[in-house]
């Protein structure tokens, strides 16, 4: 109850100074439309938004679902293998100096305009946080416990999925945190390059028509879209954490 006043309380606050702003800057429509207008289009363009919302939704939640698994099963691997952390780690630290907006217009030519190459974008931007994330708690399992495992017969394999994957599951959580608030970002940039649906071509389209308080629809849309799905990923780690604890 507190975290949804804290939200409310926000929301609101945000909404007076972004009124505030219109007002005593006499700001025109075309430059900042007040969130009463940006309200009425929302509401006179809802079926709109919502169908450009759809694509978008599951563009992210695909792309979500893989780079959790991809990024989960690379951090085991890496745990697992001293060959695999000298040849494939620094490679991974190298790719995150490529910016990643750049790889939009190679993934657009590979995986062509649809669903597909806005889902790599996605799992591009969150599979570097959640791998890393579940890389490192994999290694910071106690040593005690690894020494008494080993004692009591467990070999490599056991010792990885009975003591140092449930031991690193916090470190995964968190990384899956982080990928609920980043793979939006990688669908929107892929809708930018090159994409005939979603928010983010929505938004496009509007600005180029001028159409300021559609964008900004599209764009809280995207905002409250963002972060139901960071609560609701926190919500079901929170529950998966506390269930694998009292398990």
């Amino acid at each position: 109850m507190s975290r949804l006043v804290t939200i409310v309380t926000s929301t609101v606050l945000a909404l007076a100074l972004w009124q505030a702003l219109v007002v005593l800057a006499a700001l025109p429509p075309f430059i900042l439309p007040g969130p009463a207008r940006v309200a009425e289009t929302l509401w006179q363009s809802r079926a709109l938004i919502l169908e450009h919302a759809g694509i978008t939704a599951a563009e992210v939640l695909i792309g979500l679902a893989l780079g959790a698994i991809l990024g989960g099963l690379s951090a085991i691997g890496l745990a697992a293998s001293p060959l695999a952390r000298r040849l494939i780690r620094p490679m991974m630290v190298f790719s995150q100096a490529i910016p990643v907006f750049a790889l939009a217009p190679i993934l657009t030519l590979w995986l062509d305009y649809g669903l597909w190459s806005k889902v790599a974008m996605a799992l591009l931007i969150i599979y570097f946080p959640v791998t890393s994330a579940f890389f490192d708690a994999l290694m910071r399992t106690p040593q005690h416990w690894l020494d008494l495992g080993r004692i009591m017969g467990a070999n490599g394999a056991r010792l990885m999925w009975h003591i140092r994957v449930p031991a690193a599951l916090p470190g995964f959580a968190s990384g899956l945190r982080l990928a609920a608030v980043y793979a939006p970002i990688g669908a929107i940039i892929g809708e930018w390059v090159g994409a005939s649906k979603g928010l983010g071509y929505l938004m496009l389209l509007a600005n180029g028509r001028a159409k300021i308080d559609l964008m900004f629809a599209a764009l809280i849309v995207l905002a409250v879209f963002t972060l139901l799905l960071h609560m609701a990923v926190d919500r079901a780690c929170r529950r998966w954490l506390d269930g694998t604890a009292t398990g």
